[in-house]
């Protein structure tokens, strides 16, 4: 398997324009999850580094906030252009401290953060930064300083979802990336310095959430938060803005429903909601995780189901052939290895997968892809968001019955529903309580709105929605 030819030390965080040494001396080590060796390692900062970041950003605001949008999308621009050129690098650092396969980590962990910034400038003209309601001129004015504490699953994607948008609306950030796959946020400060962003503007600070990305979340010179992450990080965050009124952006967890309505072709309908389950090993938020089917074709599913699970054999991320690499990290290998062993506890029906390791794979954080069915709402695997290469296949009686089941979790991130009818997939769509609905496999769009219903959070990223996420309205009585 592929390794890193030198371990990549990253030893200064990127605050006020400069790579300054931290506060704290304190180290994290970045490990490969495929050889489970060292890849790096980077600074876990302290609460004095959080506050450093923060002065910076507000020290930068007045001035970025009053550059005329050109200017701003200018550097947008600059960002998308040096992203790009870095593409190769990106996809090689994301496809090691991940495990993402190579081939995807080029389209999707570094096509998708640099189409981000590219898209900006043309989004920011989509944006109504002034209108006239009767005697009033309404202005939408930038929040002010924003703490970005991002996730590992996508990493630089879920980046550049919070700064692009907001350096497009006059915001300055203080992003904390995740601390177990950071190296891909030192690029991205590499190419803001090269771009000639403002001192200031954009800061990176590295470290845990319960250190650095809490005293984010507190700071009083924090005017909102954006965070991506577990529900139940989530809620902490949430706790943490509260004592100064600021609002939150949150996009947690998921347990999408994949509703495959009686008169669907399952021959289409099934692989492809199992592989989009099994992306990015089962390790995304919006992750089809429950495919839903009638009780009478359950069988055909099922065999469909295995064929296609099969097919995502684990192995090593830089070879052409991978389909499915290691989950990020061996706490994260053993939390779907004890969700496994809880639904054969619970009943479920083990079509293929289960504990074992992996064939032929004696390192790395593997775990088969897996199969349940039979399952029921009560149970654990239908309720908790797993992350890892699980599926699991719900028996439904009728419409009616498919759409409670969808709605009976917590979450209401993502789903889908397939029909021969696409009218009537979307009148089913219209009744399961999501932020976004696949219609027949419908391809992923990256300038629509995304974020969730319920438990899955609240507020919206992507194209101008993320953008006017960052904007305070104004009323001038004239």
């Amino acid at each position: 398997m592929a390794t890193a030819a030198e371990l990549q030390v990253r030893d200064r965080i990127f605050v006020g324009g400069d790579w300054v040494e931290p506060e704290s001396t304190e180290r994290i080590e970045v490990v490969n999850p495929a050889t489970e060796e060292p890849l790096g390692s980077i600074p876990a900062c302290g609460p004095a580094d959080a506050d450093r970041a923060v002065r910076a950003a507000r020290e930068a605001f007045d001035a970025w906030s009053r550059t005329p949008r050109e200017e701003r999308a200018g550097h947008l621009e600059a960002i998308a252009a040096g992203l790009g050129e870095r593409s190769d690098e990106i996809a090689a650092t994301i496809a090691q401290e991940l495990g993402m396969p190579l081939k995807l980590s080029k389209i999707i962990q570094a096509g998708l953060p640099t189409a981000q910034f590219a898209a900006m400038p043309k989004l920011m003209e989509e944006v109504a930064w002034e209108e006239e309601i009767g005697n009033s001129r309404v202005l939408r004015e930038p929040i002010g300083v924003l703490g970005a504490i991002t996730p590992w699953n996508y990493p630089l994607n879920q980046i550049a979802a919070k700064v692009a948008p907001a350096l497009a609306a006059g915001c300055t950030v203080v992003l904390k990336p995740s601390e177990v796959v950071p190296l891909n946020a030192f690029i991205l400060a590499e190419v803001v310095e090269a771009a000639g962003l403002p001192a200031g503007v954009f800061n990176l600070v590295t470290g845990t959430g319960p250190v650095v990305g809490e005293a984010i979340a507190a700071h009083p010179g924090v005017d909102m938060v954006s965070f991506t992450g577990s529900t139940r990080a989530g809620r902490r965050v949430s706790e943490l803005a509260a004592a100064t009124v600021k609002p939150v952006a949150m996009e947690l967890g998921g347990k999408s429903p994949n509703v495959i309505l009686d008169d669907a072709d399952l021959a289409r309908a099934v692989p492809d909601g199992v592989a989009k389950c099994f992306l990015n090993s089962g390790q995304t938020c919006s992750a089809l995780t429950r495919m839903l089917v009638p009780r009478e074709k359950l069988a055909e599913a099922e065999e469909l189901a295995v064929d296609a699970a099969e097919g995502f054999a684990p192995g090593d991320p830089f070879e052409p052939s991978t389909r499915l690499g290691p989950l990020v990290s061996d706490v994260q290998r053993e939390r779907v290895r004890d969700y496994i062993r809880k639904g054969e506890e619970e009943g479920a029906k083990l079509l293929t997968g289960g504990t074992a390791p992996p064939e032929g794979l004696d390192r790395g954080y593997f775990v088969r892809p897996t199969v349940f069915s039979e399952v029921t709402p009560e149970m654990t695997v239908a309720q908790e968001e797993i992350f890892g290469p699980v599926l699991v296949i719900q028996p439904y009686d009728d419409e009616d019955d498919a759409v409670r089941i969808a709605n009976d979790t917590v979450y209401g991130l993502a789903g889908g529903v397939w029909s021969a009818d696409q009218e009537r997939a979307i009148a089913v769509a219209k009744r399961i309580r999501t932020g976004q609905i696949e219609i027949n496999g419908g391809n992923f769009n990256p300038i629509a709105p995304f974020g969730g219903f319920k438990q899955s959070g609240h507020g919206r990223e992507n194209g101008r929605y993320a953008i006017e996420e960052l904007l305070q309205v104004k009323s001038l009585q004239l």
